[in-house]
């Protein structure tokens, strides 16, 4: 897709392929999660190979995806984050064997019982998690208030707190929600504009450092240099760099991050939200999109809190 296309791009196409794009990077990189990047290399060669021959036929999300259709419908619900409808939303649509994390387990079980989430939130890890798990599902707080940059950070921040207190961990989502709300806004790409909006909302010296470095990047091979871990600070700014280094590709953006391993469905999950932000439902490769689960909460369900989302984003 040609940057010169991108001006007519809906917003409900846009609020689609974000989402969309998310959980089919989440469901293709979930197949892949932990595993050495030469292992990978050995099978896949590059990203077109990878997207034309998925592992599987169907595509089954992790909690990444569940946790960010949590997000959706509290933002539905409230038009803003309310963390007494946000919790509940993760409590009803919580299913451990997608993959939740022991921190998270421990945090969302304690919302069920209706104990103290925080206290376990801020002692499980200490100071809390600086993992990427509140990055993983902000997706939505990009969307719905991204013609207020502030807003986006802001919101960011409440969606993440029920499970992170760590710094690393809060700021993490509200980077990755400022880059999806730049790139759901942009009508042409400008890498220089991306990252002039983006880098003033980086907060701690840390992540400017990794931002500022992922903006430096210039091929693919150098990915790895920011990261393929768990931790906010070493996987959000992945997801970015491989998004700007590949903003007209969803093929590209998506399956260079595969192809790095380590947390793969959580990078990938994340650079699909950036590249489906921008380029819109259409740029999604169809097989993919059609191998996404589709019972219960699954691909039409997700389209469809999409749709309503953009709906009531235009409307207010």
């Amino acid at each position: 897709m040609k940057s010169n296309m991108a001006h007519s791009i809906s917003i409900q196409s846009r609020f689609r392929g974000c989402l969309l794009g998310l959980a089919v990077g989440d469901g293709l990189g979930g197949r892949f999660e932990g595993m050495d990047r030469h292992w990978i290399a050995k099978r896949y060669r590059t990203p077109q190979q990878l997207i034309e021959n998925p592992p599987t036929t169907t595509l089954s999300y992790t909690d990444d995806t569940q946790m960010m259709i949590g997000v959706a419908e509290a933002l539905y619900e409230d038009k803003e984050i309310i963390e007494k409808t946000l919790c509940q939303k993760f409590v009803v649509n919580y299913v451990p064997s997608r993959g939740y994390g022991r921190g998270a387990r421990r945090v969302i079980e304690a919302m069920e019982d209706n104990k103290d989430y925080h206290a376990v939130a801020c002692s499980y890890f200490p100071g809390g998690s600086y993992g990427n798990g509140a990055a993983m599902r902000v997706a939505p707080v990009g969307l719905f208030f991204l013609n207020n940059l502030e807003s986006v950070s802001s919101q960011a921040y409440l969606s993440a707190l029920p499970t992170h207190t760590h710094q690393q961990g809060i700021e993490g989502a509200q980077i990755l929600a400022v880059a999806i709300a730049i790139a759901c806004s942009m009508n042409e790409w400008n890498k220089s504009l991306f990252y002039d909006k983006l880098i003033p909302h980086c907060q701690s010296p840390e992540f400017n450092k990794q931002i500022e470095k992922a903006r430096r990047i210039t091929c693919v091979e150098d990915l790895i240099m920011l990261g393929n871990a768990i931790t906010a600070i070493e996987s959000v700014p992945t997801a970015i760099a491989s998004f700007s280094l590949n903003p007209h590709s969803f093929t590209k953006a998506v399956g260079h991050v595969i192809l790095i391993g380590g947390d793969t469905d959580t990078i990938a999950a994340m650079t699909g939200a950036l590249s489906g932000a921008f380029l819109g439902i259409d740029a999604i490769p169809q097989n993919l999109l059609k191998s996404i689960e589709n019972e219960g909460k699954g691909r039409d369900y997700i389209d469809g809190l999409a749709k309503n989302l953009a709906d009531m984003y235009q409307s207010t």
